[in-house]
């Protein structure tokens, strides 16, 4: 292990309010009692989301915690279970996980021996029978896996449920089965605890994460109790930095090592999402390579003589780019020369550009762009379609793998490219507009004057 111990803050979190007691010094007890002492973070996690009120009831009934993996989430899991079995008779509390194969290994090969190992192993007794593996307490609480599916806690009485892996359901109807089992609870409270997954294939965790961030960002203390350790789009995979900043476990329990070997031997969007806790699009590695990008990046080279202007929006239109390209001994060079949000900077600004750099055309795609820009002055506006969308991406990558390109290694192209999804376009591929988590319109404007400017499309 390294030397320094990492003690990353999360980049969302419910704060602690002092002024309240919390069970979490009680879970802190239990967890030496395991063999498994808190981490700061695991603290951090249980102080806030075990406050009490002054009648000493939970003030928070949803947790929804992200962190990446390897982190120790699981530990958390098992001392908050244990704890709330303890501390109060007759609780019924509930794990699910993506199936219920992955529950049961969870609960016989990682939680039941560091119980039975422990001195609380003399007081659980543990049933084994398939389907009904459990664990049952003196004091008449009782830890059960329930299946992952619309039927889950039926005919039951729940106190505590945690849902593991959300990452992997598509909806909320495992959670709306648990609910009506909680409701005459006097402490119900269910927890949410995941690692990042895919927009189209996790939106049941994506609204719960765009949620807990709204209620962070606002400081709300009650009701919903979120954290979130991960690492923000810009920043770069493979620096220790970035993962210095998003694993809070890395120094106690992982070392830059392990992230290291993982870092060389996964598909990069699988590390971003495993690793990172990042939000991707991506079910495969980049449509271009992020290392063969990178090697072409030309941060002092000058401007060619003659560029072409491209303009792109992105969906809702939340931010806007504005791109030039053009040719220098065989070899083109591309460049970002405006990205913000909103949109209502974009027609005087690409004006202004047009003038200052004596451009003839500015292309745009004409459901994107093209309608922001009526009454566009000065040169020459050029409307695109998908086709042209279609054959400039074939264009761009083809560019990239031929080492012919240029760019002054600007952050949002890169950060673009690390998250752009392709959608199929005939025989063809296109950049995702939509679905993709991040912002593509500074890589679209890019794609858009690259192949404007070797006459995909230019009178």
């Amino acid at each position: 292990m390294p030397a320094t111990l990492t003690e990353c803050e999360p980049r969302y979190a419910t704060p602690r309010s002092e002024e309240r007691a919390t069970l979490g010094r009680a879970a802190a007890k239990i967890a030496r009692l395991l063999g498994s002492p808190l981490m700061p973070w695991q603290r951090q996690v249980l102080d806030v989301a075990l406050e009490t009120d002054p009648a000493g009831h939970l003030v928070y009934g949803d947790v929804v915690l992200t962190v990446p993996r390897q982190q120790g989430k699981s530990t958390l899991l098992l001392v908050l279970m244990v704890t709330r079995a303890l501390l109060e008779g007759r609780q019924s509390i509930v794990y699910c996980a993506q199936t219920g194969l992955d529950a049961r290994r969870k609960w016989a090969e990682d939680w039941l021996p560091v119980i039975e190992a422990s001195p609380l192993g003399s007081q659980v007794s543990a049933y084994h029978a398939p389907g009904r593996e459990s664990l049952r307490f003196p004091n008449g609480s009782v830890q059960r896996l329930v299946a992952s599916t619309a039927k889950a806690g039926h005919g039951q009485i729940v106190d505590l449920a945690t849902i593991d892996e959300a990452f992997s359901f598509q909806d909320a109807r495992l959670e709306q089965a648990l609910r009506p089992a909680m409701m005459t609870r006097d402490n119900p409270q269910l927890w949410i605890v995941s690692t990042a997954g895919t927009p189209s294939l996790s939106p049941y965790l994506l609204e719960r994460v765009e949620r807990g961030r709204l209620a962070a960002d606002a400081g709300l203390t009650e009701g919903l109790a979120y954290f979130e350790w991960s690492a923000p789009d810009d920043a770069e995979p493979g620096d220790p930095a970035t993962w210095q900043a998003c694993m809070p476990a890395l120094g106690h329990t992982v070392d830059e090592q392990t992230v290291k070997a993982a870092f060389q031997s996964m598909p990069r969007h699988e590390f971003m999402r495993a690793f990172l806790n990042r939000w991707t699009t991506q079910t495969g590695d980049p449509a271009i390579p992020l290392e063969e990008w990178a090697a072409l990046a030309d941060v002092s080279a000058a401007r060619p003589a003659e560029v072409i202007l491209a303009a792109d929006v992105s969906p809702g239109s939340k931010s806007a780019a504005i791109a030039a390209a053009g040719e220098r001994d065989g070899v083109l060079y591309v460049s970002v020369l405006e990205h913000g949000p909103g949109t209502d900077w974009l027609l005087p600004r690409l004006e202004a550009l047009t003038a200052e750099f004596g451009v003839a055309e500015v292309i745009a795609d004409a459901k994107a762009a093209a309608p922001l820009l009526t009454g566009f002055r000065g040169a020459k506006l050029t409307e695109t379609g998908a086709t042209d969308m279609a054959a400039g991406c074939t264009f761009l990558a083809d560019l990239v793998s031929n080492r012919r390109l240029r760019h002054r290694g600007e952050r949002e192209l890169l950060v673009a490219l690390d998250g752009a999804a392709k959608r199929p376009l005939g025989d063809s591929w296109a950049w995702r507009r939509t679905g993709s988590a991040v912002d593509l319109s500074p890589l679209v404007a890019v794609t858009l004057a690259a192949w404007a400017w070797h006459g995909g499309w230019s009178a």
